[in-house]
């Protein structure tokens, strides 16, 4: 069983049907075309490249239907796509390319400047460069992909584990990990999120997120496509503009982050937009604070829901009905069909009572086969098929479960355990508070202490004793922060996590 011919058969069964619409250039794609296209894609890379099986292929490019021809094209010839993070400095890129190296990289004129700076420190065997952009020796793709047949590929040998992409992590804990996603994955995350999700083949989704994202291939592109369902394909994102897409284009199921969520509600645009034809809107990538979701519900009317996923696990593990979406409001829903979830102590492996938090262990065939050329970080991560996930959750008496943050992103002041997600949460209560990140400062006395900072909705005002005094209502007074900062934003990751690394480089002294 291999995932190669998702395209090849859904462009069999439903030919005709519009499968893709490309916003940049207002293009429609069939299911027909899609799969020609990837054809093409495969060909050229096997005929003209020399790629086969095994072989990576990489992208430093933003979103474009070219990311949709190297993921379904590639795995016809059993190559691997393995797209990098273009928000990358080069030396983090150059890092990943000599880590993966990739028979061919694929960039576009945004990106010569990062790709010539790396140069010297990568070997590449093939250049190809996309939309007009100018490389020594660089191959032009469009120009040979014109002249590449369209007819299906010969297959490779392929079974479940073969390779079908490596993304790697963000490295929030040292060098990125490229996660191997066997074609197993692939096919369960479509599965699991079709039957989980309730998704039809009448439902349209844009796609705004990073397509070098496990989020933005999966949660909804490869589900619906898999289902024969259509996807709006955004380059860039603009916050008026999105919405008026959604509308315009008849979104049905809308994924987000909560940054996107709060722009789009302090967009000109918001109070007008007519959300009747989306059947729901999901929050992922980042805990989305309850007192945003209840004010979209508030203002709009609509279902909102909250997910969770990683990289090593697809980003489409729990679900909910509609019905539970409000009184279990801040819950990632219950486990997704193909999968088993345990919590567990991170030290005995024991599982705590009921409301009690610990580490989330997923199990399932979307699981991946471990860490590309990392044989120690795999087994520390997958312990005897679980994936030790390294967040903290709870489950509640009814089932639902809740990520109360990551067991790594702790402090540890004066003996006691500090845990930021817990810290940020209370803060991020006060109605001034846009939003919360704590990190830990060296200490002289206490070893580290709290360092809060904090952005402040707009037109709010708030004092540093008046939020103490708030989350000393709800927090020890060892856990509520010794020193607090605002700031007028915070930095973040494309799906809206707060990058903490960048906040210790801004906020805390090198040590000598």
């Amino acid at each position: 069983m291999h995932a190669a011919d998702l395209m090849s058969k859904r462009a069999d069964l439903t030919p005709d049907r519009i499968a893709l619409v490309e916003l940049e250039t207002g293009r429609r794609f069939t299911y027909a075309q899609l799969n020609k296209r990837a054809n093409r894609l495969a060909n050229f890379m096997h005929n003209e490249l020399g790629v086969g099986k095994g072989d990576r292929v990489s992208i430093l490019a933003k979103n474009s239907i070219t990311y949709v021809d190297l993921f379904y094209g590639l795995p016809k010839i059993g190559a691997i796509f393995a797209p990098f993070n273009w928000r990358l400095t080069a030396t983090e890129v150059a890092y990943m390319v000599n880590d993966l190296e990739p028979k061919v990289l694929i960039c576009e004129p945004d990106f010569v400047p990062i790709l010539k700076e790396m140069q010297a420190d990568i070997q590449v065997e093939h250049t190809v460069t996309a939309r007009g952009a100018e490389l020594e020796r660089g191959i032009r793709l469009e120009e040979h992909l014109e002249g590449a047949s369209s007819a299906e590929p010969e297959r490779p040998t392929l079974d479940s584990e073969s390779p079908y992409c490596i993304l790697y992590t963000s490295g929030t804990t040292g060098y990125p990990k490229g996660a191997v996603i066997p074609h197993r994955q692939i096919l369960f995350n479509c599965i699991n999120t079709v039957i989980s999700w309730g998704l039809t083949e009448t439902d349209v989704s844009p796609v705004y997120t990073p397509l070098f994202h496990a989020g933005g291939l999966f949660a909804f592109l490869t589900p619906l496509l898999y289902l024969g369902g259509r996807i709006v394909l955004a380059r860039d994102f603009d916050r008026v503009a999105s919405l008026k897409w959604i509308l315009e284009e008849g979104c049905t199921v809308i994924l987000g982050v909560p940054t996107l969520f709060q722009m789009w509600m302090d967009s000109e645009y918001f109070e007008e937009a007519d959300f009747s034809s989306v059947r729901f809107f999901i929050s992922g990538g980042a805990p989305c604070p309850p007192k945003l979701i209840n004010a979209w519900r508030k203002q709009k009317g609509i279902i909102f829901r909250q997910g969770y996923g990683l990289t090593e696990v697809g980003p489409n593990c729990f679900s909910m009905t509609d019905e539970d979406s409000v009184p279990k409001t801040g819950s990632v829903g219950k486990p997704i069909f193909h999968s088993k979830m345990r919590i567990v102590d991170p030290v005995f492996g024991e599982e705590p009572p009921v409301g009690e938090s610990g580490e989330l262990l997923i199990w399932g065939p979307h699981v991946c086969t471990g860490y590309w050329r990392n044989p120690e970080a795999t087994v520390e991560s997958i312990k005897d098929g679980w994936f030790h996930t390294g967040d903290m959750a709870h489950m509640d008496e009814d089932g639902f479960y809740y990520i109360d943050g990551r067991y790594k992103d702790m402090i540890k002041s004066g003996g006691e355990n500090i845990y930021a997600a817990e810290v940020e949460a209370v803060y991020k209560k006060h109605p001034a508070i846009k939003d919360a990140a704590l990190i830990g400062k060296a200490h002289e006395k206490w070893g580290e202490i709290g360092l809060m900072i904090l952005t402040l909705e707009e037109g709010r005002q708030a004092t540093v004793e008046e939020l103490n005094s708030f989350a000393l209502q709800s927090l020890a007074k060892y856990k509520v922060p010794k020193e607090v900062i605002f700031a007028e934003n915070l930095p973040y990751t494309a799906y809206g996590k707060v990058e903490k690394a960048k906040l210790r480089e801004n906020y805390l002294q090198p040590t000598t």
